[in-house]
Formats: C-alpha cells, structure tokens, sequence
C-alpha cells in the first residue's frame, strides 16, 4: 500500500467518523428534547444537559460551572434564571463566599431529572442489551476518551 492509499484510506474513515457523528448528533438533539420536556414541559433542550451537570456536581459556582461546561457566563445565567423560574434550580449563598452563589438543583428538579433519567436508562438499555458486555465497555471507554480530546 502506497502512502496516497494510506491517507485516502484514512480519509475515508474520518468521513466515516464524521457521518455517523452526524447521525448521532441528530439524534442526540431529538432525544434531548424528549428528555427536556420528560423533566419540565417548559424546559429548553439544550437545559437538560445542564441539569445533567448540576446533578453530576451538586452544589457548584456560576463560574466554575462556565468553566466545565466552556458556556459564557451571561449565557449560562440566562439558562438559570430560566430553570430557576421552572423551579428546579436554586441559588443559595455560597459560605465560603459571601459574595457568590452556589447553584443547585432544588429537590423537585431533582427528582423530576431522575424520573426522567430513569426512563432514558431504560431505553438505552433496551437498545443496547443485545451488545457483549466487552464492546459495551469499549463503546463507553472510547465515548469518554473522544469527550475528553
């Protein structure tokens, strides 16, 4: 194999990667606006991501939040101030620093992210219970590794 056929070979499967990213990303988008309106029907798609996060992290700063989700402040904020009118998201004092807020999910938001987080975990599984355990690690291993890059 010459280095043309090597690259093109190449080539070809980073076109492969990027069509089924595609596929995934649509579906992602869909999904996750099934997954919004399961938690709130008011709920934005792209909050429930953030709810993911608020649930992963608990109580977190506005700042260090924007950091790990690489959003901007002002349009995190708005995000919030959305969730926070819903009633699933909370400000409390931050008592390391007066100053600040920690955000939080509130008790409902909690609960109605789990429902609904249940029942997505209950699809996946169904989509997934015909895949060997072994490439079901690898696909989340190489998912994780992929996020991390």
């Amino acid at each position: 194999m010459t280095d043309d056929e090597a690259a093109r070979g190449g080539s070809d499967i980073l076109r492969t990667v990027e069509d089924e990213l595609t596929v995934l990303l649509r579906r992602f988008r869909t999904v996750s606006w099934e997954m919004a309106r399961e938690v709130h029907p008011n709920l934005e798609a792209s909050a429930y991501g953030l709810l993911l996060w608020l649930r992963r992290s608990g109580p977190i700063r506005l700042t260090d939040l924007s950091t790990l989700l690489g959003i901007s402040k002002g349009t995190l904020s708005r995000q919030l101030r959305g969730l926070e009118t819903l009633g699933l998201v909370q400000r409390d004092p931050d008592p390391a620093d007066g100053r600040a807020a920690l955000l939080a999910l509130t008790a409902e938001g909690q609960r109605r992210f789990d429902e609904a987080r249940t029942a997505r975990l209950g699809q996946l599984r169904r989509t997934l219970e015909s895949w060997p355990s072994g490439e079901l690690a690898d696909f989340a291993r190489l998912l994780h590794r992929f996020n991390e890059s």
